[in-house]
């Protein structure tokens, strides 16, 4: 019987996937389908876990099946982020659209980057402060001691390493090896090796302009190329959200997350405030942020639901540079180095929460202005070399409360509202590392302001 339930499953998400395709064959936007998806799969995955139960065997595989369509596209995503970054920040320099200033450029994204994280790092105080929120009003079971256990070994095997030698972690010993993103840093190492070989490049133009020529034809047509693989993946998008959302409503347990409710209301809280700086922000650069918002609604609904700064980066750039008017150059180092630098909600706002939640626990006053200058500082600086894939808030959280001397196991209590905060934390990322590119764009007079005011240019797949 399980088998014909599940079979009548997969056939429910084939038909809204028919309805996706269908939207598609009649060209209606590219927005409005991803929203659409969305929403189906919203309702799909709680019809199931009404009509299931959330932790039935009917639901486990189900979702398998789905994981199909939902995990698969992001692999798909993820198989284009490093070719993207490489050839796009090597074109960058063949064009010499970013090498007048470059230093400049660099400087002034990880700087936003940073001082978001720093800013996000308040809000985050400030709303765990708002709400009292205390460790030791958490109920702790199996699940959440268990999960203790994993981040102190996990604590275990990064204590060794200085700051000096974190820093030292970004640089590309074998680029070939950051090709495949083996490591936490592979991006930013991607991004340094392309810039050698772009700077590279500068030189024999200077000395040998035959050889430069040659190679710079060589990679136009690269990036033609993987331009073409990311015009293709992102045409998945949404039957990649449907599949992901079905999968995550499905399965979410709906009592436990409601006994942390006061938790996720702070931190969502903290999130849209947090977000509506980057509107300021915008603002104060004189750029509507309501234009923002409609361009942007469709990247950080796939960062929502994907979970991953890392798989979203194609969408990221995409919109950037179509739709809010980004040279490519800065669209790819505001981008890339968003996947690993200053991420506003993984890196910022959740290390702060934790912190001052824990910190009472060991007799540590979180309302003190010394521990306060201290966390955001500490929460800003421990913001290098967050991965951008999902478990980058814990390895932020376990680099801060550390470093704050507190106590890196209470951070297992949040692991069964971990997924839907990381949702939110991840949109929050993405839309940080975009507001980076879109500012420094202004800063350096390179932003094309008349495609960014456009409303007929919108991200489009």
């Amino acid at each position: 019987m399980n088998v014909y339930l599940v079979i009548f499953n997969i056939m429910m998400l084939l038909l809204l996937i028919g309805v996706l395709a269908y939207m598609q064959k009649k060209h209606i936007s590219f927005s409005k389908r991803v929203f659409t998806a969305l929403g189906l799969g919203i309702v799909f995955g709680f019809a199931l876990q009404l009509v299931y139960g959330a932790s039935s065997t009917i639901i486990q595989q189900s979702t398998q099946w789905f994981d199909i369509v939902g995990t698969g596209y992001v692999k798909l995503l993820q198989m284009i982020v490093m070719p993207l970054v490489f050839i796009s920040i090597v074109m960058a320099f063949t064009k010499l659209s970013v090498t007048n200033h470059l230093g400049k450029i660099a400087t002034l994204i990880i700087g936003l980057l940073l001082g978001t994280t720093a800013i996000a790092a308040s809000i985050g105080i400030m709303s765990a402060l708002g709400f009292q929120l205390e460790a030791v009003d958490i109920p702790s079971g199996e699940a959440e001691q268990m999960r203790g256990q994993e981040l102190e070994q996990k604590y275990e095997q990064i204590q060794t390493l200085s700051f000096p030698q974190k820093m030292i972690e970004l640089l590309p010993a074998n680029p070939f090896l950051d090709f495949t993103g083996q490591r936490s840093t592979s991006t930013i190492a991607v991004v340094i090796f392309a810039a050698f070989v772009g700077m590279a490049y500068l030189g024999v133009a200077r000395k040998q302009p035959e050889q430069a020529e040659m190679f710079k034809k060589i990679v136009d047509a690269l990036y033609a190329i993987v331009m073409r693989i990311v015009t293709l993946v992102l045409r998945l998008t949404p039957y990649g959200i449907l599949a992901i959302m079905s999968r995550i409503t499905a399965t979410s347990d709906v009592n436990t997350i409601a006994k942390l409710g006061k938790f996720v209301v702070a931190s969502y809280m903290a999130l849209f405030v947090m977000f509506a700086v980057h509107l300021i922000i915008l603002a104060l650069a004189g750029l509507n942020p309501i234009t923002y918002i409609k361009k942007v609604l469709p990247v950080l609904s796939f960062a929502f639901t994907s979970r991953s700064s890392a798989a979203t980066l194609p969408l990221n750039i995409k919109a950037q540079t179509t739709a809010l008017g980004v040279p490519e150059g800065v669209a790819n180092f505001a981008g890339s180095f968003g996947l690993s630098i200053g991420q506003n909600g993984c890196a910022g706002i959740y290390p702060a929460m934790l912190a001052v939640m824990i910190a009472p626990t060991v007799n540590i006053d979180p309302t003190s202005p010394s521990f306060i200058l201290t966390l955001i500082l500490v929460v800003t600086i421990s913001s290098f070399g967050v991965a951008g894939v999902g478990g980058g808030a814990t390895f932020a959280a376990i680099l801060v409360l550390s470093t704050m001397n507190l106590p890196v196991a209470l951070a297992g209590l949040l692991i069964s509202v971990e997924p839907l905060i990381d949702m939110g934390r991840t949109a929050l990322n993405v839309s940080g590392s975009m507001t980076a590119g879109i500012v420094t764009s202004r800063i350096t007079k390179e932003l094309n302001v008349h495609v960014y005011n456009e409303e007929t240019k919108k991200l489009e797949a």
